[in-house]
């Protein structure tokens, strides 16, 4: 499982439009979820890292790897 940190979901639209857009990256299996609270989303599968955040910073937010 991957986990990125996302910064800019103020609304049930952002979380909508940060899951559509990381279902798209392929290597994504699924994306299990997406928190405005925190932040977050975690996927599922093995895409490419890069393509994440690109996928995301391309509806308007900004994305990095999440380091537990």
């Amino acid at each position: 499982m991957m986990k990125l940190k996302i910064d800019g979901m103020t609304c049930g639209h952002c979380v909508a439009a940060v899951r559509d857009a990381l279902t798209d990256v392929d290597g994504v299996v699924q994306v299990i979820d997406v928190s405005r609270a925190d932040g977050t989303a975690e996927i599922e599968g093995n895409p490419d890292s890069d393509a994440l955040v690109a996928a995301v910073e391309a509806e308007g937010y900004t994305a990095r790897l999440a380091h537990e």
